[in-house]
């Protein structure tokens, strides 16, 4: 089993040594020379710690352990519930937000006849790269899972270095952290290097999360645990990666040149084909052949659940001649329930406009029966206006599905309007 002993060879660069070699039994030898040492991304040549001094351990859950069991490249293999006829994922978790250190356990809970065409490693920062590795030792390797894969010593880097198309048949890339490491402390990669590369709310700042905090030079501080540091945005990927195993339909996303567009509503709904779903279900889009298409926008919410669900919401308001100033609301319902309130509009209110929103849905209510309106400006107004919403077009961004409501009668201030389907 030396292809998994292969994983503790990377796991990480701690220990400094004047030799430009080392060699490890079973493992081969390393040098620290251009392009892993002396480039200009990876300025100081270190080699590999010694497997003993890494303590890396390989923890196997399968459907038949409760918990799980430690297995070794050894005998202990076929003592185990290990079978090289299912497919096998290997977790390699990077830096860790203290009190989330098992993390790896909590996505698990789902003889050497294995092939690499069955093994699945999902990698988080350094990991990331851990996995690249082993992936380009390894030919044919089925897919690699790359969660906000670590920037400082491996963007612009050679491809013998870092996580790249090469080392998988099918490699997709989840980038969280991704403002510049040097002056902004981001500790993910900015550039695509997968097949699929999701930016989930442009791939930079996560909501819920604070700008990262810290000086470039407390990196390797960092790195060892020895300096406290707000890893949110980092540890957002495989958050995001773990409710994608039940709820994966929450994350699609939106092929896109670039956040601000995606941001202004360009990229929306989905193109000629279907979008990819970001986290554990990439692997079944099957739009990949187009290879100048590799970016991906979504967005998430700034807790759990993160998953949401997009559609383009467009109001033709009703109401009296002379225009008003205050707030809409809408509200989608359907089978499943319905979703909160989003603000559609603050400002003027006039009667004819029509106003839009890009809407995205905490809840998945299966197809919209119904479109909740509401207004309101807290003016007290003798003539007691009412407003709205005389057609409401509602387009659902996985499908490019388009639904007309049309409304009978407006209402006063903070009532709510039920709009329902067009009659045909």
């Amino acid at each position: 089993m030396n292809t998994m002993w292969s994983l503790s060879v990377f796991c990480l660069l701690v220990s400094a040594t004047y030799a430009t070699q080392v060699c490890f039994e079973g493992l081969g030898c390393f040098a620290d020379g251009p392009p892993w040492g002396g480039t200009d991304q990876r300025p100081v040549s270190i080699l590999p710690s010694h497997p003993d001094e890494i303590g890396t351990r390989f923890l196997l859950f399968t459907q038949r352990n409760r918990y799980y069991q430690e297995i070794m490249a050894d005998e202990t293999v076929e003592a185990s519930n290990y079978s090289g006829m299912r497919t096998s994922r290997f977790i390699l978790p990077g830096y860790l937000l203290e009190g989330d250190e098992d993390w790896p356990q909590r996505m698990c809970k789902d003889n050497y006849k294995q092939t690499a065409g069955k093994f699945h490693m999902i990698g988080h920062s350094l990991g990331a790269h851990a996995a690249g590795d082993v992936g380009s030792r390894i030919p044919g390797l089925a897919r690699i899972t790359g969660l906000d894969p670590s920037e400082p010593y491996f963007q612009g880097t050679s491809a013998a270095v870092s996580l790249d198309v090469t080392d998988a048949n099918f490699v997709d890339v989840i980038h969280t952290d991704g403002l510049p490491f040097d002056p902004k402390l981001g500790l993910g990669m900015s550039q695509s290097v997968g097949h699929i590369d999701f930016y989930p709310n442009g791939g930079q700042l996560m909501p819920g999360c604070s700008t990262n905090r810290g000086d470039p030079s407390d990196l390797d501080a960092i790195w060892l645990g020895d300096k406290k540091f707000d890893a949110c945005n980092h540890v957002r990927a495989y958050e995001y990666y773990i409710e994608s195993l039940e709820k994966p339909q929450g994350f699609m996303g939106y092929p896109c040149p670039n956040k601000d567009s995606f941001a202004d509503g360009k990229c929306f709904p989905c193109g000629h084909t279907e979008c990819p779903l970001m986290g554990h279900r990439a692997d079944r889009f099957t739009g990949t052949e187009d290879t100048s298409i590799t970016k991906y926008f979504l967005t998430t919410g700034s807790k759990a659940p993160f998953r949401r669900y997009s559609y383009r919401v467009s109001v033709t308001l009703a109401g009296p001649i002379l225009p008003n100033v205050g707030f809409m609301f809408v509200a989608l319902v359907g089978k499943y329930g319905s979703t909160k309130e989003h603000q559609l509009h603050v400002g003027t209110l006039i009667s004819g406009r029509t106003y839009e929103l890009l809407l995205d849905a905490q809840l998945d209510v299966g197809d919209v029966t119904e479109v909740q309106f509401r207004w309101n400006n807290h003016i007290i107004d003798p003539l007691r206006p009412k407003f709205g919403a005389e057609k409401v077009v509602l387009q659902r961004g996985k499908d490019k599905e388009i639904r007309s409501f049309c409304g009978r009668a407006n209402v006063a201030e903070n009532e709510v309007q039920s709009v329902l389907l067009c009659e045909v």
